[in-house]
């Protein structure tokens, strides 16, 4: 079976050499969408057509548009969803496994256009879209088809027998910074476990969730089993949310609306998951190799152009070596080319809408007010192109972890330094924080470093660099959420445990 598996090498970036209009070599039918993908079958909104513009991050154009859906529409994909259930979630794991590889084949099958289409909803540089935004998604459907194979589905404890089974009908929704790889950690694991599916992609970034939704149907996935509904976030994810014949709900995206959907599942006692922000810090300790600790944490902080919720956003350093580390900060940041997401030579893109790059820029210009600025700023200019979301990245040093710009949410390119006296005052600053998705710690002492690490509240630390694993749950602490994606862990988020005696 993992002979079959595709791994994210297999997929190939688009090269190309000047700005184009991309979108006009793209095909239509990828990015103008117009139906929903119901019961195995595309079909128009119950309450007529309304189109929603997907709009160009890079420059303001309109990228293609999907339709609005309704609570109709809901209703029908849900159940159509409980309809598949009995069916679906009693096929053997081999075989469920089986379509995953289907499905898996479908995307590398579209993985340029993937890219490609990725790149201009998000802003991520064309060659990392392709590496991490298709690639990575890629990767996990196959961890996914690997991972069936570790899950206990059933197991005897003296005189009961410990059956491990689908949790129900899924609803899946996702945020638009990530919008493949959210989709795939939600839908893969819960085909897999044996649950049906109904998703609901972000308004931002939904094109890839369409394009998965045609490689489904390539596979021959039965009807019902994933069912695709579009749609403003208030009346979909609402309705989705509080519907009494959804058994699990997965939500990423902010803190803010995934209190309000936890709210909405309590009143029918609905099992809820959530992944939600982060403020993630890097430790430097005082035996650190600095050049290499402060590159991969400046350029994992501007990762999507800071659009990342496990993005270490706070990089905590010696009091004694922070004018060093300021150096190196910019240094590294200085590399990071500003501009247009299918341009080779650019690394850092424009955020995903207009709305966001408001957002970022005003906490930056609140910060300046009382901030030591070091690099960028609001007022910071770079040759970018008309019309885009471009935010300069920025980073402040001297900064008090109680200040806003060290405890919100920035989701943008922005940095802060904070400086500690003591390994305790490090490890108190990086869990002094509303969040705990993720983190790093940096220390030429591997035992000493991986000891700090096991003090810091998240749900995920690197430790030197460690490199990022598909198959390790991944989730977080406090306002983080909670419940865990990917993997064997992320498979049994899907499922319940039975106790059958004897």
């Amino acid at each position: 079976m993992t002979s079959l598996l595709k791994e994210s090498s297999a997929v190939k970036p688009a090269k190309v050499s000047t700005i184009t209009k991309v979108i006009d070599m793209l095909d239509n039918r990828l990015t103008h969408r117009s139906s929903l993908y119901i019961n195995g079958r595309w079909c128009a909104p119950e309450n007529g057509l309304v189109l929603t513009d997907v709009i160009n991050a890079a420059d303001g154009s309109v990228l293609g548009h999907v339709p609005s859906g309704g609570v109709s529409d809901i209703e029908a994909a849900v159940q159509a969803a409980r309809a598949a259930f009995e069916s679906w979630s009693n096929l053997p794991p081999s075989v469920r496994a089986d379509y995953l590889m289907k499905i898996q084949d479908g995307v590398v099958g579209r993985a340029v256009a993937l890219a490609e289409i990725i790149a201009q909803e998000v802003g991520m540089p064309l060659k990392m879209a392709s590496a991490i935004q298709v690639g990575l998604p890629v990767t996990n459907l196959g961890g996914f088809v690997r991972a069936i194979d570790e899950v206990e589905w059933e197991y005897e404890l003296g005189n009961s027998s410990i059956c491990r089974e689908a949790a129900g009908v899924v609803a899946a929704i996702t945020p638009w910074n990530y919008p493949l790889h959210q989709l795939v950690g939600k839908v893969g694991g819960a085909l897999a476990a044996g649950c049906t599916v109904v998703a609901k992609p972000a308004d931002i970034a939904p094109l890839s969730a369409f394009i998965l939704a045609d490689a489904i149907e390539e596979a021959g996935l039965p009807a019902g089993v994933f069912n695709l509904v579009s749609g403003p976030g208030r009346v979909i994810g609402d309705a989705l949310s509080g519907h009494a014949d959804v058994d699990l709900i997965s939500f990423t995206g902010s803190t803010a609306v995934g209190s309000r959907i936890a709210k909405t599942a309590a009143n029918n006692i609905t099992r809820v998951a959530l992944e939600l922000g982060g403020k993630s810090a890097s430790i430097l300790l005082d035996d650190a190799d600095l050049e290499k600790a402060v590159k991969t944490s400046v350029n994992n902080c501007f990762l999507n152009s800071g659009q990342t919720c496990s993005a270490w956003t706070r990089l905590v350093v010696p009091r004694s070596r922070q004018e060093v580390v300021i150096e190196l900060a910019i240094t590294a940041a200085k590399k990071l080319t500003l501009g247009h997401p299918m341009d080779e030579g650019t690394r850092l893109g424009p955020l995903a809408c207009a709305s966001q790059m408001a957002s970022v820029l005003k906490m930056i210009k609140a910060a300046e007010g009382s901030e030591r600025l070091v690099y960028g700023g609001s007022a910071a200019v770079a040759e970018v192109p008309e019309g885009g979301f471009y935010v300069h990245p920025t980073i402040f040093a001297d900064v008090d972890n109680k200040s806003p710009i060290a405890q919100d949410e920035v989701f943008g390119p922005v940095l802060v330094i904070i400086p500690y006296d003591s390994v305790d005052e490090a490890v108190a600053i990086a869990n002094d924080s509303a969040y705990g998705l993720a983190g790093a710690v940096w220390g030429a002492d591997q035992e000493r470093a991986v000891a700090v690490a096991k003090r810091i509240r998240t749900g995920q630390v690197d430790v030197n660099g460690g490199r990022f694993n598909p198959a390790a749950p991944f989730g977080g602490y406090k306002k983080s959420g909670y419940g865990r994606e990917f993997g064997a862990l992320g498979i049994e988020e899907f499922t319940e445990l039975k106790a059958i005696q004897q």
